[in-house]
C-alpha cells in the first residue's frame, strides 16, 4: 500500500506542475496582448495627447496597487487562493470586453482599469500559490519559480508581435477579445487543475511575526525593483512611439524588439535561477543593473534596426534577472507571507508604471521621445547605488 501511494504522488504532482506552467503562460499572454500596444491604442483609437497617455499609465498603476494590496492581505489571511485567481480571471475578461468596444478615455481609465487590475493580480496570486505548493511538496522553490517566470517570458515572445499583428491587421477589438479568450482558458485551467490551499488563521498569525527584522531591506529592495521596473516601463511606453514617430521605422519593429527581448529572457531566468544559490541574489541583481546601464546608453546612441534588435540581449539580462530573482528576493526577506511578498514585488512594477507614466508623456511632449531614455539611464544609476546597501540572501 505505501508503494502505491509513493508511485501515485509524483504523477499527481507532475500534472499540477504542468498546470502551473500553462497558467503562467496564459496570464502572461493576457498581459502581453494588451500592454505593448496600449500607448498606440490610446493615441490612435482614443485620440489623446502624449501627456494623457502617460497619465493613463499612472492612474492605472495607482488603481492596480490599491486592488492588489487589498487582495494580497486577504489572500494570506483567509480563503482559498485558487478561488481568488478564478475570480480575477473573470474580471479580466470583463475588462478586455470593455476595452474592445469602448473608446471613452475616462470610462477606460476608471472602470476598465479597475477591472483589469483584478485580472493582472491573477499572475502574482498564481506565483504565491506556486510558492506555497513548492514549499508543501518539498520542491526546490527557486528553480520552480524561475521556470514559471520563463513561461511568462515565453508568452512575451509570442504576445507583442501577435498583438501588433492583430491590432494592425484586424483592429484593436479583435486584439482585446483575444486577450479575453486567454483569461477564460486560464480561469478554467485554474479551476480544474491547480491545488486548493485554505488558510489556517493560527498558522498565519504565527508566520506574520517573522519578517519584521527584514523590513529595512524589504523597503530598500522595493525601491530598487521599482526603479528597475520604472526604466522598463519608460521603455515600453516610449519605445513604440520613438520607433515610429522619430526614427520613422516600421511599426512591426517595436513588436519584434519586445518579442526578441522576451525570448532571450527565458535562458537568462533559468541560468539566474540555477546560479542564485552559488552567487547570491544581490550579485545577480548587480549584473542586471550593469546590463541595464549599457542598454539605455545604447538606446540613446543606436538607431538602426539590426543594432536595436541586437541590444535586446542586454535588455533581456536586465529584465530577465529582475523578473526571475526579484520576486524570490522578496519572498526570502518575508518568510511566511508568500502572497504579501509576491504582491509587494508585483507592485514595484505598478509604482514603476506610476513613475514612468508621469514622466514619459510630459518629457516626450516638452522635449522628445529620445529624451525619455536619459531619464531611464539616470534611474539605472540610482539603482546601482541602492544595490550597494542591501544585504544578500
Amino acid at each position: 500500500m505505501p508503494n502505491t501511494t509513493a508511485a501515485a504522488s509524483p504523477r499527481g504532482f507532475d500534472l499540477t506542475s504542468t498546470a502551473f506552467l500553462i497558467v503562467a503562460f496564459l496570464t502572461g499572454i493576457a498581459g502581453a496582448l494588451q500592454t505593448p500596444t496600449l500607448s498606440l491604442f490610446l493615441t490612435n483609437e482614443v485620440h489623446v495627447r502624449p501627456a494623457m497617455v502617460g497619465f493613463f499609465f499612472t492612474g492605472s498603476a495607482i488603481i492596480g496597487i490599491l486592488v492588489s494590496q487589498f487582495l494580497a492581505g486577504r489572500s494570506d489571511r483567509q480563503g482559498d487562493r485558487k478561488h481568488l485567481i478564478v475570480f480575477c480571471c473573470l474580471l479580466g475578461v470583463f475588462a478586455c470586453i470593455l476595452f474592445a468596444w469602448n473608446r471613452s478615455y475616462f470610462v477606460l481609465l476608471f472602470v476598465g482599469v479597475f477591472l483589469s487590475s483584478f485580472g493582472s493580480t491573477a499572475n502574482p496570486q498564481m506565483f504565491a500559490l506556486a510558492r506555497e505548493h513548492a514549499d508543501k511538496t518539498g520542491r526546490e522553490a527557486v528553480m520552480f519559480s524561475s521556470i514559471l517566470r520563463a513561461q511568462v517570458s515565453l508568452a512575451w515572445v509570442i504576445g507583442p508581435p501577435l498583438a501588433y499583428a492583430l491590432a494592425m491587421g484586424f483592429g484593436f477589438t479583435v486584439m482585446y477579445l483575444s486577450a479575453a479568450v486567454a483569461f477564460v482558458v486560464c480561469g478554467a485551467m485554474v479551476w480544474m487543475f491547480l491545488p486548493s490551499m485554505r488558510k489556517t488563521p493560527a498558522a498565519t498569525a504565527r508566520h506574520l511575526e517573522a519578517p519584521r527584522t527584514n523590513r529595512r531591506d524589504a523597503l530598500l529592495l522595493f525601491i530598487i525593483c521599482t526603479l528597475m521596473w520604472g526604466t522598463n516601463s519608460l521603455y515600453i511606453i516610449n519605445m513604440p512611439l520613438f520607433i515610429i514617430n522619430e526614427l520613422h521605422l516600421p511599426e512591426k519593429l517595436a513588436g519584434m524588439m519586445m518579442g526578441t527581448a522576451a525570448g532571450l529572457e527565458i535562458p537568462t531566468m533559468l541560468i539566474a535561477g540555477y546560479y542564485a544559490k552559488r552567487f547570491g541574489k544581490r550579485f545577480l541583481m548587480r549584473i542586471a543593473v550593469v546590463a541595464g546601464l549599457f542598454f539605455y546608453i545604447g538606446m540613446l546612441t543606436v538607431h538602426t534596426p539590426a543594432l536595436l534588435l541586437a541590444m535586446q540581449a542586454l535588455n533581456a539580462i536586465y529584465i530577465g534577472i529582475l523578473a526571475g530573482i526579484g520576486m524570490l528576493y522578496f519572498q526570502d526577506l518575508m518568510p511566511g507571507q508568500a502572497g504579501a511578498a509576491t504582491t509587494l514585488y508585483t507592485n514595484t512594477t505598478r509604482v514603476g508604471w506610476i513613475i514612468a507614466g508621469s514622466l514619459a508623456g510630459v518629457v516626450a511632449e516638452i522635449w522628445s521621445y529620445h529624451a525619455v531614455f536619459w531619464i531611464a539611464l539616470a534611474m539605472c544609476v540610482f539603482t546601482s547605488v541602492g544595490l550597494l546597501r542591501i544585504k544578500d540572501v
